[in-house]
């Protein structure tokens, strides 16, 4: 990926859990998740337990890297006993296990360059992957190179993702390749390249302010598949480790369990936690086809474990809840009510007169959610700010979706650490709610089911 190796080798490895994965069908898929969804995992051949990994919560595993010499040639790749214990214990668990040949090499790319520049040398590549592809009992190729250009260089990245398409296809193999997240660079990767892979690695990392947020990277996303690449080829990319620091997600828990439920340390250190990666792949069931992460080794145990939450989204392990059912009335009497009672993702969430239609029924689950119309009372964009709007939105168990009922009346974001708020102190119809910083006005009152 677009980590420099030689800081990637330094950060630490934690990573914890196995599990049993269901049989894999195809040759290009290895069915473990609903609807095909793929988690892919990078394992790093210089940090990590292969014994540690959660196979069970996995689809592929891209073990990374190869490196191409500008012959056509690889150079030998390194620990190649830890290759073949990745590749039996994934297949004993059905999870396909590919070779991820590039990665960013501190930013050297002139032996992609050199290969992809003429027939002979691609044809010496392509024979030479198939041959190492045999040699290990591997499943596919990630193809990581970082980056080909616009124009002459895109030009011949085609020709060889054809030619490799061509031959690992006709022997029921995979071909993925690892792309950048968005921008001009972007286009070195042509059109015609989607024909040929089975999916697209974006990486949308390294970008975005804070780091990899979940705009920019749903953007990063977005670009391409405006491109056109198809929604089943399209695999988010998400961060386990943090910028600028480069600490890693397990690094960033084990100095303050909180940070699990953080995207931003106090100190500065950005990154995605718990309610940032559940909410990445919920966007990702509904509109791409899988999640990526790099890298595996940066994974923290147990209940913080991002590779199980994104598991545990993908599995709906949060159904809906039991709980009390009724209206929520706060200023003035007034109900809160959903928007021209509609059942759409951000549909807005305000008070109104009370009448009794679905619109105006809560469920206050034992979970901590608070849901009408088959959808969660949600933080905007997980929103923390004063200001930020309520709406609806699918259940995804991230933070943005947990309300707490205190003594005073006031429903509580603990997250954000702010109420639920009739903005302006307004009990007219309409009137928006938002979350704010708690004070028990008439406007932060509410009256359960």
């Amino acid at each position: 990926m677009n980590i420099r190796r030689s800081v990637a080798a330094a950060l630490a490895v934690v990573l914890a859990g196995t599990g049993l994965a269901v049989a894999g069908g195809g040759a290009a898929q290895a069915v473990v998740l609903p609807n095909g969804f793929k988690s892919v995992g990078y394992m790093p051949s210089w940090a990590g337990n292969v014994t540690s990994i959660q196979f069970g919560k996995l689809t592929h595993i891209n073990y990374s890297f190869a490196l191409p010499n500008a012959n056509g040639t690889l150079q030998p790749i390194e620990n190649t006993a830890k290759l073949q214990q990745l590749v039996t214990l994934g297949h004993q668990n059905n999870v396909k296990i590919s070779l991820a040949i590039g990665g960013w090499n501190d930013g050297n790319d002139s032996a992609f360059e050199s290969l992809a520049a003429n027939s002979g040398t691609r044809t010496t590549f392509v024979n030479t992957v198939m041959s190492t592809v045999r040699q290990y009992g591997l499943d596919g190729v990630d193809m990581d190179w970082e980056y080909p250009d616009p124009g002459t260089s895109g030009n011949n990245y085609t020709a060889l993702m054809g030619q490799l398409s061509t031959a690992l296809h006709n022997e029921g193999k995979l071909l993925t390749a690892a792309v950048v997240s968005e921008g001009g660079t972007a286009n070195g990767v042509q059109p015609a390249v989607f024909g040929y892979v089975d999916w697209l690695n974006i990486m949308a990392y390294d970008g975005g302010s804070p780091h990899a947020n979940y705009d920019w990277s749903i953007n990063a996303a977005n670009f391409w598949k405006n491109r056109g690449l198809p929604k089943a080829k399209t695999v988010l990319g998400v961060p386990f480790y943090s910028r600028p620091g480069y600490l890693t997600y397990a690094q960033l828990v084990a100095q303050d369990p909180a940070n699990a439920n953080r995207d931003c340390t106090p100190s500065g250190e950005c990154y995605n936690g718990l309610p940032t990666v559940r909410r990445k792949t919920q966007w990702a069931l509904a509109n791409a086809g899988g999640i990526m992460n790099w890298e595996l080794s940066q994974d923290a145990t147990g209940s913080n474990s991002l590779v199980s939450a994104i598991y545990e989204t993908v599995m709906g392990s949060n159904p809906p809840p039991t709980g009390r059912t009724g209206r929520i009335t706060g200023i003035g009497g007034k109900c809160v009510d959903v928007a021209s009672a509609s059942s759409a993702n951000g549909t807005a969430v305000q008070i109104y007169d009370c009448n009794g239609t679905s619109a105006q029924t809560w469920t206050v689950g034992t979970d901590g959610t608070i849901r009408a119309l088959g959808k969660c009372l949600d933080v905007n964009a997980a929103g923390v700010a004063n200001g930020s709007l309520v709406q609806i939105y699918d259940c995804n168990g991230t933070g943005a979706q947990a309300w707490q009922a205190a003594s005073d009346g006031t429903l509580r974001n603990p997250v954000s650490g702010r109420c639920l708020d009739a903005q302006n102190n307004s009990s007219a119809n309409g009137t928006r709610l938002q979350i704010w910083d708690c004070f028990a006005g008439a406007n932060q009152r509410w009256t359960l089911p």
